[in-house]
């Protein structure tokens, strides 16, 4: 999404953001990880497995400071998930300047320390993808795909490697304590946007929701492999979405254009039964946390956590569903497990790691009733 005001930096970074949801760029003991791709649940505080405490970030600019890695780091989380745009290319993107951006990204000390010592996944979202607020019709996916791939050192076996686009799903934990992190690709086969007819009005800013049932989200392909998902064995599962999912009351890119795609989704997890569902998104340059139990088959929980190095200082919108007031200083978000109790948490995080907006769910509020 392209924003035209308020992010740190003043006007000449209003320039530099683009589908991130701001304004546009131009473009215990722990196992030693195994980079984007381990292979096992890395050992939690208790030796037995199970994830407890698990990081999330989006928006990471490979050409500012990134002070809150140190933060990060210091937590000790037992999985990263980099949620997208975790480098930003000059604009147009080519296949060079994204190799560019990554090679930047690759100096950063931050970045650099939570690659070799903590597991992590990734997905991609427009910036790093390579075209603001792009889906289907970029011309220069593969390129960009190549270039995920080689970054994030994703095995040659990897199924990504045979297949259009970038999803991904990995379950960590014994039986009884599953969690199933799904990476959503919600950039290579979206149909276009439906463009608003009241540019920067409140809840128009740049979209219309768009009824129109031909065009996707995920196409037929990924939709497919995601009921496969869904349909395995796990106690929690983290939707990763680069694009926020339940959020209602603004008009940048969102689940909520594309209303017969989103409510597929719902019908989804109630046909599969999918218990344990919470949605982690980005984009937006701000952190919320959202509550929707409208049309959906339990109350579907959104931690949106956004602008690691650049948050948008002044946004301001309707929040319908969401639960509490924007954060917009820097952030990220925390999702910690608590096996006993039954329940997870979710929470946004400031630069001294301090919760700002959290949230606590018992994971029986999290299932399909029958």
């Amino acid at each position: 999404m392209i924003r035209r005001r308020g992010l740190l930096g003043g006007a000449a970074s209003l320039a530099a953001l683009a589908g991130c949801a701001a304004p546009p760029r131009r473009l215990g003991s722990r196992p030693q990880p195994t980079f984007q791709q381990p292979t096992a649940a890395p050992a939690a505080p208790g030796g037995d497995g199970a994830l407890r405490s698990i990081a999330f970030g989006s928006c990471i600019d490979q050409t500012r400071a990134a002070p809150i890695w140190d933060t990060i780091l210091a937590g000790r989380p037992d999985l990263f998930l980099f949620g997208g745009d975790n480098v930003y290319c000059e604009m147009p993107c080519t296949q060079a300047r994204l190799r560019r951006a990554y090679a930047q990204a690759a100096e950063s000390p931050g970045m650099g320390r939570l690659r070799r010592s903590v597991p992590h996944l990734a997905i991609w979202d427009d910036h790093d993808y390579g075209l603001n607020d792009g889906g289907a019709e970029f011309a220069f996916k593969d390129e960009a795909k190549a270039e995920f791939l080689d970054f994030w050192k994703i095995p040659a076996d990897d199924p990504r490697r045979g297949r259009e686009g970038l999803y991904h799903a990995q379950v960590f934990g014994p039986p009884g304590q599953r969690v199933q992190v799904i990476l959503l690709d919600e950039r290579w086969f979206r149909s276009p946007w439906k463009r608003t007819d009241q540019r920067d009005a409140p809840g128009k800013e740049r979209y219309l929701p768009d009824d129109d049932a031909g065009k996707t989200m995920l196409g037929e392909a990924q939709w497919r492999w995601l009921e496969q998902q869904l349909r395995q064995p796990a106690e929690l599962r983290l939707i990763v979405s680069g694009l926020q999912v339940v959020t209602e009351g603004h008009g940048w890119e969102r689940w909520g254009n594309f209303p017969r795609e989103r409510q597929r989704l719902y019908r989804l997890i109630a046909d599969t039964r999918a218990q344990g569902v919470v949605f982690l998104s980005g984009d937006r340059h701000i952190g919320a946390l959202y509550r929707e139990s409208g049309g959906t088959p339990y109350p579907l929980y959104e931690l949106t956590s956004s602008g690691m190095t650049h948050p948008w200082r002044d946004a301001a919108e309707a929040g319908p569903n969401r639960l509490g007031e924007l954060f917009t200083d820097l952030h990220y978000g925390t999702v910690d497990i608590d096996w006993a109790a039954a329940a997870v948490s979710l929470s946004i995080r400031d630069i001294a790691g301090k919760p700002r907006r959290a949230a606590t769910i018992p994971f029986n509020q999290l299932q399909v009733q029958s």
